[in-house]
C-alpha cells in the first residue's frame, strides 16, 4: 500500500477524511483507456477533489498543483504512447506529486511481456530517474485499433482460428469487470488505511 505525506494543510470531506487533490490524465484514442480513466475518476471523487484531463490539456509544471497523479495511455509499439512519455520526460525531478500509471493493451497474457511490458518499465525507470514516488500501476486489455488489429493478424496471430478466437475476447474489452478493477485499483491507491 503507498505511503501519502500531506502537504501543509487540506480539505476534509464529510466523514472528516483528508481531501486530496487529484489529477486523472490520460491519451486515448479508441476509447479503451478513456474508459479505465473515467472508472478511476468516478472512484476517487467519491472521496476526493479530483480533475479528469486529456493529456493534451496538461502541462507537466500544473502537476505540482497535485497530491496524486494517475497517467494513462494505450500501449503503441510496445511502450507507453508518445504523448504520455512527453508528459513523463516533462515532469522535474523530485516532484511532490506521488503518481499512479494505468494503461490498455491488446495482447493476449502470453504475448504481455514481448508486446506491453515496456509500459511497466518506462513508469518504474522514469519514476527511478526522476525520483517520483511511484504508488502503481494498472492494466488491462483494451480493443484494438484497426492498424493494431491487422498487425496482430499478420504477425502474432497468423491461423485464422487463433485469430478469430483472440479477436473475439479481446474486442470486449476493457470489461465491466476491468471497470471495476480500475475502480478497486484507485480505491486502493487512495486508502485511508494508506498513511493519509
Amino acid at each position: 500500500m503507498p505511503v501519502y505525506l500531506l502537504r501543509g494543510e487540506r480539505a476534509r470531506n464529510q466523514d472528516g477524511l483528508v481531501e486530496m487533490k487529484i489529477l486523472v490524465a490520460y491519451y486515448s484514442e479508441t476509447g479503451n483507456t478513456e474508459k479505465i480513466a473515467r472508472a478511476i475518476y468516478e472512484e476517487a471523487a467519491k472521496e476526493h477533489d479530483v480533475h479528469l484531463k486529456r493529456v493534451n490539456s496538461v502541462a507537466a509544471n500544473d502537476l505540482s498543483n497535485y497530491d496524486v497523479v494517475f497517467l494513462g495511455s494505450p500501449c503503441h509499439s510496445t511502450d507507453l504512447a508518445a504523448p504520455v512519455k512527453t508528459v513523463l520526460d516533462a515532469i522535474p525531478h523530485s516532484p511532490k506529486f506521488q503518481l499512479a500509471g494505468f494503461f490498455t493493451h491488446a495482447t493476449s497474457a502470453g504475448g504481455f511481456k514481448r508486446w506491453a511490458s515496456k509500459c511497466i518499465a518506462s513508469f518504474q525507470e522514469t519514476s527511478k530517474e526522476k525520483k517520483i514516488d511511484f504508488a502503481g500501476y494498472y492494466n488491462c486489455q483494451g480493443a484494438p485499433s484497426p492498424p493494431v488489429q491487422e498487425f496482430i493478424k499478420r504477425e502474432v496471430f497468423t491461423s485464422a482460428s487463433a485469430w478469430q478466437e483472440y479477436y473475439r475476447e479481446v474486442r470486449q474489452h476493457p470489461t465491466p469487470e476491468d471497470l471495476q478493477k480500475a475502480k478497486k485499483f484507485a480505491r486502493e491507491m487512495l486508502s485511508p488505511g494508506s498513511g493519509v
